[in-house]
């Protein structure tokens, strides 16, 4: 594939960029079902100030590896990483039809890789937020800075739902965790999410 001009694609190393770069090069675009897993740090603003700029990018760039290696694990693609936050997303045509499950195994390893689990406490504290539904995916902007992402209401909640979960928290909209397959015992809550107008029902996993 190499000697075509093809590559590992940016978003996940298991596909070539030939859909990446059609996508660029028409402004390409389509409405798809999907499932947007947002991550991020807690108190990143407090080790910044603490470590110096170098200390912390280490811990960030650390961050952003095992993020990386615990979606493409679960055939997901990487959107973005914003400061100190993962976006990542889950479709039909690259994680199947289990893509809500997906992005629910990629959320807990990225959580047991940071060490929510462990005895000692996490290397870094890291809450997430899940949601499912119709997005749009695909390439924004104008030339010369052109780039593939995700848009619509369930990529809003799902940023507003890792913001709202507690370090080692995952919050799960309902629908997430019913497409999920998730156990109907989990705790769950009615949320306020700002910018919201109606409460928002979600499952909560913590490890």
């Amino acid at each position: 594939m190499r000697i075509i001009g093809r590559r590992p694609s940016d978003g996940n190393p298991n596909v070539c960029t030939a859909c990446q770069r059609n996508l660029i090069r028409h402004r390409g675009g389509a409405e798809v079902e999907g499932t947007m897993l947002f991550a991020d740090v807690r108190g990143s603003t407090a080790l910044a100030e603490r470590l110096s700029p170098a200390e912390f990018r280490n811990l960030m760039q650390r961050f952003y590896e095992v993020a990386s290696h615990a979606v493409f694990d679960n055939d997901g693609a990487v959107d973005k990483f914003v400061g100190d936050e993962l976006v990542a997303m889950f479709y039909r045509s690259l994680s199947g039809e289990r893509h809500a499950a997906r992005a629910v195994d990629a959320a807990r390893g990225l959580l047991e890789a940071t060490g929510q689990t462990s005895q000692s406490g996490p290397w870094v504290s890291v809450g997430a937020g899940i949601n499912s539904g119709l997005i749009w995916f695909g390439a924004v902007g104008e030339p010369p800075h052109v780039e593939l992402t995700a848009l619509g209401d369930p990529v809003n909640t799902a940023a507003r739902l890792a913001g709202a979960a507690a370090g080692g928290e995952i919050l799960i909209t309902a629908e997430a965790a019913r497409l999920a397959g998730l156990p109907a015992d989990l705790p769950r809550a009615s949320l306020e999410l700002r910018g919201k107008q109606d409460l928002v029902e979600v499952v909560s996993i913590r490890l």
